[in-house]
C-alpha cells in the first residue's frame, strides 16, 4: 500500500467532523498512541484509534534534564501547532510543566517535545508522515472548535496491575521512580472506569496529586 492510499484509509476511519475535542494517551512500553474524542472538554471520551509509535527514545521513567534523550512522562496539553516542521508536521507539548520544573533539573530542563512525523525520535513521539496528518488534522479541527488545550497523557506503561507489579519489582532499586509512577496511577484508573478526562493538580514537592479522583 501507498503512502497516499494508507492515509486515505486512516483519514476514512476517524472523521474530524465527529470529534470537536481530542485527548491523546501514549504508552511507551507498549509504544502506542491512543486518541479519543468527545463531544466537551472533559468527555466522556470515546476510542478513535489507536497507533503505533514509530520510534520513541531513552526508557521507561520521566525527562529531567536536558540531553538525557528521554520522552516525558506525566500530563500535557498541546501548545503548538508546526506546519512547517522539518518531520511533516508537529505538535509541541508544554514541556516542562510545573512538576518537571520542579523535579527535574531547574536550569537545564531543555525544551521542544514535539509529537511529529518521518520515525527518528531524540525525545519526542514520531508517528510516520501519514498519522501525524491524521493527528495534526483532528487537533486542528478540535482547537478551531473552542478546545484551549488538548491532553496528552504520557504513561510508562499500561498501568493493569500485571504492569504495576511489573514495575514495582524491576525498579525497586530505583524508588523515586516508582513513587513518581505512584502518582500517575490514580489518573490512568479514573479514566479507565469512566473516561472523563482527569484534571491534574501538582503539589508544592512537585508530584501530581488528584483533588476528588478515586485513588484505586
Amino acid at each position: 500500500m501507498t503512502l497516499i492510499a494508507f492515509a486515505c484509509l486512516l483519514t476514512s476511519q476517524v472523521s474530524p467532523a465527529a470529534t470537536p475535542r481530542i485527548g491523546i494517551r501514549v504508552f511507551k512500553a507498549e509504544r502506542e498512541m491512543e486518541i479519543w474524542g468527545a463531544a466537551i472538554d472533559r468527555g466522556p471520551f470515546r476510542l478513535l484509534t489507536t497507533y503505533p509509535i514509530a520510534a520513541i527514545s531513552g526508557g521507561l521513567g520521566p525527562k529531567r534534564r536536558d540531553g538525557d534523550m528521554q520522552a516525558p512522562e506525566g500530563f500535557y496539553y498541546i501548545n503548538r501547532f508546526n506546519p512547517y516542521s522539518q518531520f511533516d508536521l508537529s505538535l509541541g507539548l508544554n514541556y516542562p510543566n510545573s512538576s518537571d520544573r520542579k523535579l527535574g533539573d531547574a536550569k537545564h530542563l531543555g525544551s521542544d517535545i514535539f509529537i511529529h512525523g518521518n520515525h527518528v525520535s531524540a525525545g519526542c513521539l514520531a508517528m510516520t508522515d501519514p498519522v501525524i496528518d491524521v493527528i495534526y488534522r483532528l487537533a486542528i479541527h478540535a482547537r478551531d472548535k473552542g478546545q484551549k488545550a488538548i491532553p496528552v497523557s504520557i504513561f510508562p506503561c499500561r498501568m493493569t496491575s500485571a504492569n504495576w507489579s511489573m514495575l514495582d519489582t524491576k525498579y525497586s532499586k530505583q524508588p523515586e521512580l516508582v513513587r513518581f509512577w505512584t502518582t500517575l496511577l490514580p489518573a490512568y484508573n479514573s479514566f479507565e472506569r469512566n473516561h472523563l478526562w482527569p484534571r491534574p493538580h501538582v503539589a508544592v514537592d512537585g508530584t501530581y496529586i488528584w483533588p476528588g479522583l478515586r485513588t484505586n
